[in-house]
């Protein structure tokens, strides 16, 4: 990934399935300060401890609390409401993906994805962060 002065940003990563856990922290860590979580409610316990996160990847259906749920959580959060959120899902569904914009997500990705895909639309979601 061609990422500039990034390596200081921290990403929380929302992902029950061990294999994709291990696939995004073993690209991601090149770059950032990374965190996994299995679901939204440890994420959420991790944010509340006083960490707050450049950027949060979560998957869509994870156990407990989903990254739709997350999202919600977050955006009527006055302390977290600005942290960018993309969702990860394999659900390609139209419906599913504007709920999740609407509902604050700042981007939709769907699985199985592209690894540049990925590159390019953090750095588009980071960009608007840094500015």
């Amino acid at each position: 990934m061609a990422f500039t002065d990034s390596d200081t940003l921290k990403i929380v990563v929302v992902e029950d399935e061990m294999t994709m856990q291990l696939i995004l922290k073993k690209y991601l860590s090149t770059h950032y300060q990374v965190e996994i979580f299995k679901d939204g409610v440890d994420a959420m316990a991790f944010l509340q401890q006083g960490n707050v996160p450049d950027l949060i990847i979560s998957d869509l259906n994870t156990p407990v609390m989903g990254g739709l749920a997350l999202t919600k959580q977050l955006r009527a959060s006055d302390f977290f409401n600005a942290i960018p959120i993309i969702i990860l899902s394999g659900e390609e569904s139209s419906e599913m993906i504007i709920q999740c914009l609407e509902a604050g997500a700042d981007d939709y990705l769907v699985k199985p994805f592209n690894p540049k895909e990925l590159e390019a639309r953090l750095r588009v979601v980071l960009r608007r962060i840094r500015k």
